[in-house]
Formats: structure tokens, sequence, C-alpha cells
């Protein structure tokens, strides 16, 4: 296929901060700020990037996106989770009872995130994150299915997860009820997706599949930014 999952872009009111987070959670790199003060973590176990992106808003509300990191054993979950929270993390409540083998934490910017058990065989064999997870439909991800090519993972009434045929983080929809969009008007974890053909091309595929143009006018990084079917933001590269 002509598209490619790059990256995942967070804004940060701390960039620099929040990438040497997330570098030492996740055992990545974080490379030295970029013109325009973003920052980008190399990953050892995935082909995308997370960018760091300079903002002046302060993060609100749950984000429509989170990560579900990985746990060879129960002895790494908890070294994870310590390692988190050492690092500037805190405990998460999202409802929880205290019963489930996950972990609800949040980096240092409250962006909540999910330590999974080692049990949890959905994950098995992924990379550190092991699955991004989405608020968002069905429509929404068979949508990313067509687009990147990516086989289908799980498909049960509305929760689906498609994978990349070469391995890496699963990415998955839970379905309705969809949370509120973020009064800033912008999720603050999004997509970055690039194409091997030309991009005024691949836009226009994208749209007859059901997104719509958010912002024609390319930004610093290169990029368009258009919305999936669900209204949640990606850029294209």
């Amino acid at each position: 296929m002509a598209l490619h999952l790059t990256g995942i872009r967070i804004d940060a009111t701390s960039p620099q901060a929040l990438a040497r987070f997330w570098a030492q959670v996740l055992r990545g790199e974080a490379q030295p700020p970029q013109a325009g003060g973003d920052v980008v973590v190399t990953l050892p176990d995935e082909a995308y990037v997370l960018r760091f992106v300079p903002t002046s808003v302060p993060k609100t509300g749950r984000n429509r996106m989170h990560f579900d990191l990985t746990s060879a054993t129960p002895e790494a979950q908890a070294a994870t989770v310590a390692r988190a929270l050492a690092l500037g993390g805190s405990p998460y409540d999202v409802g929880q009872t205290g019963d489930e083998g996950h972990v609800v934490l949040a980096d240092p910017e409250q962006n909540e995130f999910c330590v999974i058990e080692a049990e949890n065989r959905f994950l098995a064999g992924r990379g550190s994150i092991g699955g991004i997870n989405c608020d968002g439909t069905r429509v929404t991800g068979e949508f990313w299915r067509a687009a990147l090519g990516w086989e289908l993972s799980w498909d049960e009434e509305e929760e689906i997860a498609i994978t990349p045929p070469a391995g890496g983080s699963t990415v998955t929809w839970s379905g309705p009820p969809l949370m509120d969009k973020p009064a800033t008007g912008r999720n603050r974890l999004r997509l970055e997706v690039t194409t091997d053909d030309d991009v005024a091309a691949e836009t226009a595929r994208l749209v007859r599949r059901g997104a719509t143009v958010v912002d024609a006018v390319t930004d610093s990084f290169g990029t368009i930014l258009l919305a999936d079917p669900d209204s949640n933001e990606l850029h294209l590269g």
C-alpha cells in the first residue's frame, strides 16, 4: 500500500521533558529538538516514531487515544509501572475497580496509558506499545484498514482492531459511545501517515473513503490535516 503509519503526534507543553519520560519508559531514544521545538522519540521495536509537538494548551479531559504497554512477565509489568512512577507518572482513575489485571497511569502531562498484564493474549508478541487504543466506531476502523492495507485482527460488534502484516502495534477502536471532542477542538494525540504517492492524490482517495480535509495548507512539517470518519485528526505527508 502507498500509505504508512510513521508517527504519533503528541501535543506537549514541555516537549523535551515529555519525550524524555517516554523514551525512558519505552527504552527508546529522544532525538535533539528540531526546528519549531518538536522532539522525536525513536522506538527499538516500532517503525513509527513519537513526535512531541509544542503547545501552550494544557491537557483537559480524557484523550481519545492512549497506549497499551505490553508486559512479558508479571515482574516486567511491575517494573514498567515502577519506572513510570519514578519518572514522574502517576496513577490515573478511569473508574477501575482495582481487580483489573492492567494498571492505568498518566504521564507527567496527564496523558493516560495502560500497562497490560503479561497474561493478555490479544497483545502477545507485540512491541513495547502493544496497542494504540482509539475512541472510534467500526466504520473508522474499516477506514483505516483500507487506507493502510493492514490485517483485521479483531472484529466483534462495534469493536475492531487492525495489525500491520510485518508486526508491530495493533490499532484498536472500542466502539460507541464516543468521548466528547476536546474543548480545544483538536485531539492531543494524532496519527501521522505518509504516502509513496502524490499527497493530493492520496488526499482525494482518503476523502472518498470518508475522511474530511481540516486544513489543506501544509504545516511546518510539510503535512496537511485531515479527519477520519469519527472526526479524529490525522496528518498526511
